[in-house]
């Protein structure tokens, strides 16, 4: 008989007590964390170190860590062609008290400041030079080979999975089934990416995944700038154009559009109207 996992506690690391958290990292790694430069986000932490790299620190419930672990930004280290923090060591160790994770990695500092919130409101004006980097580094991460499975806000991916959100949010006689199954990023949002200098950052959840997973992505979180998510779809066209891409699409509009949106939220009626004319295409074709 198969053991019931308990739920962990909802946290947001914004608002809870890290200390004893940043003190067991620094003890681990043997590294002192320059507390004037924490980052506090709803999942993670970050600092810099005394010896100029970053730590970054999540929390994580066990039933959020799946079979294949937890060490998505130690495998990413042997990803070639993608820019991306080095690698130096990580520690990971279960909550005494609750059913959770945490798990620590020392990566190199980013060659640049963090783009803005996952979600834009203002056009960065990225240089032409970032876009052919991000375009590089998506094409080089395409041709990987691993076994992991990407898990994008920590649920695995599954054909299942897809189905199940294009469907219940897109009804229609269109064919779900994944064609393409290639390496993705799996959180490719504006807050993971830095500028002027291309750099990828925040591999947890990475593996395989449907063709298309990370420009649709990138492309919904930038819905509420027109104009950029015009350049997305123009710089990851193929894509978008391949069937695959279509149907990663829907599954972010599903999520644009599910019950939890906000009805202010700005992206709703682009999302809407992107995804009647994509099912229409996958009707047709």
């Amino acid at each position: 008989m198969a053991l019931s996992v308990p739920t962990a506690r909802a946290v947001d690391l914004r608002l809870e007590p890290v200390d004893e958290v940043l003190d067991r990292v620094e003890r681990s790694l043997q590294v002192r964390l320059d507390r004037g430069t924490v980052v506090r986000k709803r999942r993670s932490v970050g600092a810099r170190t005394d010896r100029d790299t970053w730590v970054r620190i999540e929390r994580r419930a066990v039933d959020k860590v799946g079979e294949q672990g937890w060490n998505g930004t130690e495998c990413a280290a042997l990803l070639d062609g993608v820019a991306r923090p080095v690698w130096y060591s990580g520690v990971a160790w279960r909550d005494a008290g609750e059913a959770a994770m945490w798990r620590a990695d020392e990566t190199d500092l980013l060659t640049g400041e963090p783009i803005g919130a996952s979600v834009l409101a203002v056009d960065p004006k990225l240089a032409d030079e970032w876009w052919r980097a991000l375009n590089s580094s998506l094409e080089a991460l395409a041709e990987q080979r691993t076994n992991r499975v990407a898990s994008p806000d920590t649920v695995t991916i599954t054909q299942a999975g897809v189905t199940e959100a294009v469907r219940i949010a897109f009804p229609g006689s269109f064919d779900t089934a994944v064609e393409r199954w290639v390496p993705a990023h799996a959180d490719l949002n504006w807050a993971n990416m830095t500028a002027p200098t291309f750099c990828l950052f925040d591999w947890e959840d990475w593996g395989n995944a449907p063709r298309g997973l990370d420009s649709a992505s990138l492309w919904g979180n930038s819905l509420a700038v027109p104009a950029l998510a015009d350049r997305v779809r123009q710089e990851r066209r193929r894509d978008f154009e391949s069937r695959d891409g279509k149907l990663m699409t829907l599954f972010v509009c599903s999520k644009i559009l599910g019950p939890d949106a906000h009805p202010e939220d700005p992206r709703l009626q682009p999302a809407r109207r992107m995804a009647e004319q994509v099912v229409v295409e996958l009707q047709v074709g």
